[in-house]
């Protein structure tokens, strides 16, 4: 009598990655806020308390497997994971940092609020992507709001500081567009690493960029902070790595192997929604009728994603993707 494997069903594992997707969000979203809560130190300062934590609490967690994951990488997997790490993590914080120091969370959010547009761009491309044309309803849905979220903030910028935090928010979305998509093909790749394990990678080899930090930061910005200053800085620091780092990132990579690139980019904006809930926390405000609307245009944006995909038949993972490797311990 022949046995009959059960695996999990296209839909099952689309709504399990967006779950991950938000979750991740509601993670990340937290990276806009850290400016803000200790804005006496440099967006360069803040990369590299952020990733030194980072580094340290992914060797800690990686050491027993350690052995066993050097075997399994290549060269060029170090090579992948020096530029992710660059690209998603240390160059994308001090972009950000100096965007929400040098203009406002709400305008850098409104700038990498349109990274659904341009990963889902680049997504649509691949093999068996859904076409453009049924996107594109969606793209403009998010397009719409982050122009309504942000707007007013963009429009504000006329000052030399905040026009060169605006470069930065510009940077920071070319960063890590660039980053999501490398992430996600170099996860598609690599079926015998589990997600949580590629974070935990992606970890160390931050770690020693923000070293790398330290004596630029030295000569830069000599160090002029109370030893209080310092206390807040190292728990803001440690708390963020461990929240949007080492969990955020985990929850990113195994929503990256459930989900096909052009829905992995539309979720994105789910960091960008609690950025500004959090954002409206610390203001001790209610949002407005135009952050209102943001959200439904957001939430619009996905669901019409979802209908698309749904349309088009599309498999439930990126075209070369194959299930999440075996769970971290």
């Amino acid at each position: 009598m022949s046995t009959i494997t059960a695996t999990p069903s296209a839909a099952y594992r689309t709504y399990l990655g967006l779950a991950f997707g938000v979750a991740a969000g509601a993670l990340w979203g937290l990276v806009f806020l850290a400016p803000e809560l200790v804005h006496s130190f440099s967006p360069l300062e803040l990369a590299a308390g952020r990733y030194l934590a980072y580094g340290v609490i992914s060797v800690m967690l990686i050491l027993p497997r350690w052995r066993a994951l050097r075997a399994a990488l290549h060269p060029r997997d170090w090579l992948s994971l020096a530029w992710l790490a660059l690209a998603g993590n240390t160059l994308y914080y001090v972009l950000v940092a100096s965007a929400v120091q040098l203009g406002s969370v709400a305008m850098a959010s409104l700038v990498v609020g349109f990274l659904p547009v341009t990963v889902t761009l680049i997504g649509s491309r691949d093999r068996g992507a859904v076409p453009f044309r049924a996107l594109l309803p969606s793209l403009l849905l998010c397009a719409a709001g982050a122009l309504s979220i942000g707007w007013q903030a963009v429009a504000a910028t006329t000052g030399g500081t905040a026009l060169l935090g605006l470069v930065c928010a510009f940077g920071a979305l070319a960063s890590w567009t660039a980053y999501a998509v490398g992430n996600s093909r170099c996860l598609a790749r690599l079926p015998h690493l589990s997600a949580h394990d590629w974070s935990l990678l992606t970890g160390v080899v931050t770690g020693a960029q923000a070293l790398l930090l330290v004596p630029l930061i030295a000569i830069v910005q000599p160090v002029q902070h109370a030893a209080a200053d310092w206390l807040q800085f190292a728990g803001v620091s440690i708390g963020v790595a461990v929240l949007a780092s080492i969990c955020g990132n985990a929850l990113w990579n195994r929503m990256s192997r459930l989900l096909p690139l052009t829905l992995v980019g539309q979720m994105i904006v789910f960091e960008t929604v609690f950025a500004l809930l959090y954002g409206f926390l610390w203001e001790q405000r209610w949002p407005q009728v135009s952050e209102v609307l943001a959200f439904i245009f957001v939430l619009a944006g996905v669901i019409s994603c979802l209908r698309a995909h749904r349309s088009h038949a599309a498999p439930a993972t990126h075209p070369d993707a194959v299930s999440d490797g075996p769970a971290a311990g």
